[in-house]
């Protein structure tokens, strides 16, 4: 009897271990994300905004992340604010050059309850990192985006500050977790010192002897694309709204001239016919995305002559799908 009673107490304990293993290997962190929603500057900007936030409700995400140009801080914005705190879960935000348009970076932290204009959180075994590329650099100093003062030479914009970087570095090696990385320029191409950046990601992973850092997402170009460098996947979160163009696009056989004249910024751009996001799905084995596809309201960029890239961002209405296996050594 003490036989068949130990034999019985070893077999509940090797269940119980497997039922543990399982678990730990199953379980996933999900997040929403969207980019660039610009809604008080569009017709539908609050319809678009509400369709994002029903979406991650119904997938019952952990946690739902726009990446910047979001909405303002003034009356006018308002009832879309209301419409972002009904999502269900936490929300986080990061800092976009557009959302520096009319504030400081002080204020408009301050006015969304942000942790600071960066920071990281965990969920889950992820650690997740929201950085900050809002600074110009002179050659000599770097200057906070502050009130629109951004628009000079191309070359002094969307730069990281060393304050930052060094933050960065330490908050890397003080976790054991895959990290996930936010920001609203691209790292991999639109950052003025990406390549820093890039070093310290990839130097820590070196460090630490697995692929540590795994993913880095990023909007502001309005485009979409996933590409990977030495070891690290960079996800070009298209905008939920419109591909910017830069010059007229027809958009009077899009808009009736009401809407024109209310809207101006939609003349230099092309919308896009439904709000774009993406459901994130992130598990010990690795993260997939499952993203959305539209159209574009026409007239289409090709129908106006327009290439299928603006420089080296493809002009597309969707955001893509995708899937990345991480390494079995964690």
């Amino acid at each position: 009897m003490k036989l068949a009673g130990r034999y019985l107490l070893w077999c509940v304990v090797c269940l119980c271990m497997l039922s543990c293993s399982t678990q730990k290997e199953e379980e996933e962190i999900r997040f929403a994300i969207v980019s660039d929603l610009h809604a008080p500057d569009l017709p539908d900007g609050k319809e678009r905004m509400q369709a994002v936030v029903e979406a991650a409700n119904k997938e019952d995400v952990d946690f739902l992340i726009q990446l910047g140009d979001f909405i303002r801080l003034d009356s006018v914005s308002m009832p879309l604010r209301e419409v972002w705190n009904g999502f269900k879960g936490e929300t986080f935000h990061v800092l976009g050059n557009h959302d520096l348009d009319k504030y400081s970076k002080e204020e408009f932290v301050a006015g969304f309850n942000m942790p600071g204009r960066y920071y990281s959180f965990d969920k889950g075994d992820f650690h997740f990192i929201v950085l900050d590329g809002n600074n110009l650099f002179d050659g000599e100093k770097y200057i906070p985006y502050n009130k629109a003062n951004y628009y000079v030479d191309m070359k002094m914009r969307e730069f990281m500050d060393p304050e930052q970087m060094e933050w960065l570095k330490k908050d890397l090696a003080a976790t054991n977790k895959r990290c996930i990385l936010f920001s609203h320029q691209s790292i991999d191409r639109a950052m003025g010192n990406g390549y820093d950046v890039r070093d310290v990601l990839e130097a820590e992973n070196k460090r630490a002897g697995f692929k540590k850092v795994v993913a880095a997402f990023s909007g502001h170009n309005h485009s979409n694309y996933v590409d990977e460098i030495n070891g690290i996947t960079y996800v070009q979160i298209n905008s939920a709204s419109y591909v910017w163009v830069g010059d007229e696009t027809q958009t009077e056989k899009r808009y009736p001239e009401e809407i024109n004249q209310k809207y101006s910024l939609l003349k230099y751009s092309v919308t896009f016919d439904k709000p774009l996001y993406g459901i994130v799905s992130l598990s010990q084995k690795g993260m997939s995305m499952k993203g959305t596809k539209g159209n574009f309201l026409p007239p289409t960029p090709a129908e106006i002559g327009l290439p299928k890239k603006l420089g080296s961002f493809p002009l597309v209405s969707s955001i893509q799908d995708f899937s990345i296996q991480f390494d079995p050594e964690k």
